[in-house]
């Protein structure tokens, strides 16, 4: 199933999207309304387990055609699928990006004071760091500036350079401590993807100070996740998606799942010795290699309209706007 915040009117509502996702189904009311608690919110829904998603494929089966309880899904507005998870981890798990984005980084800062030459004497790494390698790498985003599709994203006052990154990513159903690898799967609800919006200048100065990006990430808009919810039984291979990022309509990446150094259940097992992990947290993938601006030397503009396709998922779409 698909499933998805959105909004009618004033109400915020928990939907299935069906039809070539065209339409979508108010489940509360299809389950008449107040009277299905988990059908309040995505993260009810997360909480009410197994059996509450297989009653919202039932009112799927039976109420898809009902026009009183469907809407058209352009005549509503999309949020986040989880519009405030309980924490979100953003890992880097793809080799490619691990080893271009700190050569894009020296090649924008030669370019800033002027050197094009050692600009353009700028190699990316033949491999990446060992501890890559050896263990899933993350760090803790904010959880508070996540938004939807369609949505604007600010453009921080302090940056003169913004950059996209191209993720996708899990939202855990049940949460637990010291997973195995071999039980973690069942512990995803479903995927979204996911856009870690970064203002590269700031993130630059700040992790100078070896204690990973903060304002380089941290900003009001910051977090894209979406356009919906994908259930972990419509994805049986999740290493084995075609992804690609478009800006204005052109093309400027495209690569595979099947590049990542650590899948999902690593990333579980790794993160849940001896802490508990909760239903409702997000996982990113972190960025695809060339899945950002700061590895092919091509930044985003004021105005510009990116948008990120996964394969099974959909496409996240969101437009960077400056402030005055």
């Amino acid at each position: 199933m698909k499933l998805a915040t959105y909004r009618h009117g004033t109400d915020v509502k928990l939907g299935a999207v069906h039809q070539d996702d065209r339409r979508i189904l108010d489940l509360a009311a299809a389950a008449g309304h107040g009277a299905v608690p988990h059908f309040a919110s995505m993260l009810a829904l997360i909480d009410a387990g197994p059996a509450a998603l297989d009653t919202a494929r039932t009112l799927l089966e039976r109420h898809a055609d009902d026009a009183d309880l469907n809407h058209d899904v352009g005549a509503v507005k999309l949020l986040s699928p989880v519009p405030r998870p309980r924490q979100i981890r953003d890992f880097s798990v793809f080799p490619g990006h691990i080893r271009q984005a700190p050569a894009g980084m020296q090649r924008l800062l030669a370019r800033q004071r002027g050197d094009n030459a050692a600009a353009a004497a700028v190699r990316p790494a033949d491999d990446v760091p060992p501890v890559y390698r050896a263990q899933p790498i993350y760090y803790k985003a904010n959880r508070f500036s996540v938004i939807g599709t369609d949505e604007t994203v600010r453009w921080p006052r302090y940056s003169q350079v913004m950059d996209f990154e191209l993720e996708f990513g899990v939202f855990l159903g049940t949460g637990g401590t010291d997973i195995a690898k071999g039980q973690a799967r069942r512990h995803i609800f479903g995927f979204a993807i996911f856009n870690d919006f970064s203002a590269r200048d700031a993130q630059f100065t700040e992790m100078q100070g070896m204690l990973g990006p903060c304002k380089g990430k941290d900003f009001d808009t910051g977090n894209a996740i979406g356009p919906w919810l994908v259930t972990a039984d419509e994805i049986t291979d999740p290493y084995a998606l075609t992804m690609s990022v478009r800006v204005n309509g052109e093309t400027w990446a495209s690569g595979t799942s099947a590049e990542m150094l650590h899948g999902f259940e690593d990333m579980i097992a790794f993160v849940s010795r001896d802490e508990t992990l909760h239903a409702g947290e997000f996982f990113g993938s972190g960025t695809m290699g060339n899945g950002c601006g700061l590895e092919l030397d091509r930044f985003l503009k004021h105005g510009d309209v990116v948008e990120l396709d996964v394969e099974r998922i959909g496409v996240l779409r969101n437009t960077v706007v400056r402030q005055d």
